[in-house]
């Protein structure tokens, strides 16, 4: 196979900043993210670290930033005070396009209309609500704060506060979840002022309360066919709603895509700061220390608080094109492939590539490849077939 040589992507300047707020009001029974529960002091002291390292990470940044995503966690959930005082920092040290996207994940019992309007006079521009389900008996078993009036009553509440670009999430493979359940979110989704939708498979993570369950047989699962009706339920309805299924587990209303995400599945690069949070800059993958100890008291010393990197192989870079960008509708671009890597897709991926092709599993259509629609609930096990296929360095 042909190797990718992408040393003018490496020098690529981010414009991208993703920030992760790791604190919540409870733990759901599904998370395994780096998230905690604390209590207003370390908030205090975990906002003044954020401060130090926008300070550092600015100096990356060469031009003003096309979008920002604050995400958790729940952003929202620190008190105004010290939301004011962490846009403050961010706008201190970063500039943004006129036009960029802003965005801040929220839970909906931890906005009320103060924060609201805060957000707004900073600059976001979007909000991201984790609904998950509207049915109260399954927000409870999920380990949900919130009951399902609360989602119904954020969204209002932002759109009657100007904001134009909301995400509610959804969650479907839920335990005793029915397809009733999933057709019951999506009416009250459709009733509301949104443009934007990701709706997700559960997934069970391992050192969850839900593995726990699963491991002692006491996590009632719908199963794969029921989950595989829910899907297209959800993308049926959405589509016939007005909503592009433009990536596996998003549907946007015409120009509601989430610009943000977008860089994540385009391979591009993108800065991030706070714990646990993972960036990707100059070629160089790189994760932030989790624990929350550890990420303060590093800046503290006025060190960046970086637990690991290293530099991602021409190879690798070629095949993660390949599997995020296949996340999408508008699948991979084969000339903008060729200008990053030197090659083109035949070359580096050859009898797999073209096997696909024959199998239907993937299409070419105006100098793009894609998966088709039908066989995106399968998509796993086609990118599974680009995984070290083009070898290494």
């Amino acid at each position: 196979m042909t190797q990718p040589v992408r040393d003018q992507e490496k020098l690529a300047t981010p414009t991208s900043l993703y920030v992760h707020i790791p604190f919540c009001k409870s733990r759901c029974f599904y998370c395994d993210f780096n998230t905690y529960v604390a209590p207003d002091s370390v908030m205090v002291d975990y906002v003044d670290a954020l401060g130090a390292e926008f300070e550092k990470l600015s100096q990356s940044a060469q031009g003003p930033l096309q979008t920002v995503f604050f995400g958790g966690g729940t952003p929202t959930l620190p008190s105004s005070a010290l939301l004011e005082r962490m846009l403050t920092q961010l706008h201190a040290h970063f500039s943004l396009a006129d036009g960029a996207e802003f965005t801040f994940e929220s839970n909906p019992d931890s906005v009320d209309e103060e924060k609201l309007a805060l957000l707004r006079s900073f600059g976001v521009n979007r909000l991201s609500f984790g609904a998950q389900t509207f049915r109260d008996r399954l927000l409870m078993t999920i380990g949900r704060a919130h009951d399902a009036q609360k989602v119904v009553d954020s969204v209002e509440r932002a759109y009657q506060l100007g904001f134009r670009q909301i995400n509610v999430d959804l969650m479907f493979g839920l335990p005793e979840q029915s397809l009733a359940d999933v057709e019951h979110a999506l009416d009250r989704v459709l009733s509301l002022p949104i443009d934007h939708v990701s709706a997700y498979w559960l997934k069970v993570e391992e050192g969850t309360p839900f593995a726990k369950w699963r491991d002692s047989g006491q996590l009632p699962l719908p199963g794969e066919d029921l989950e595989a009706d829910m899907y297209d339920l959800v993308r049926d309805r959405l589509q016939q709603a007005g909503f592009a299924h433009y990536e596996i587990s998003n549907f946007a209303r015409p120009g509601g895509e989430a610009r943000h995400n977008l860089v994540y599945w385009r391979n591009q690069p993108y800065l991030a700061a706070g714990a646990g949070a993972h960036g990707y800059v100059e070629g160089v993958r790189y994760e932030n220390v989790p624990k929350l100890p550890d990420y303060i008291g590093t800046l503290k010393a006025g060190n960046r608080p970086i637990l690991s990197s290293y530099a991602v192989t021409d190879a690798e870079a070629a095949e993660d094109t390949m599997m995020l960008g296949l996340r999408l509708a508008e699948g991979v671009s084969k000339e903008d492939f060729v200008s990053r890597y030197g090659v083109t897709i035949e070359d580096v991926y050859g009898d797999v590539y073209l096997q696909l092709l024959e199998q239907g599993l993937l299409v070419e259509e105006a100098l793009r490849v894609r998966i088709p629609a039908q066989y995106w609930p399968v998509a796993n096990a086609i990118f599974e077939k680009f995984v070290s296929v083009g070898g290494a360095d």
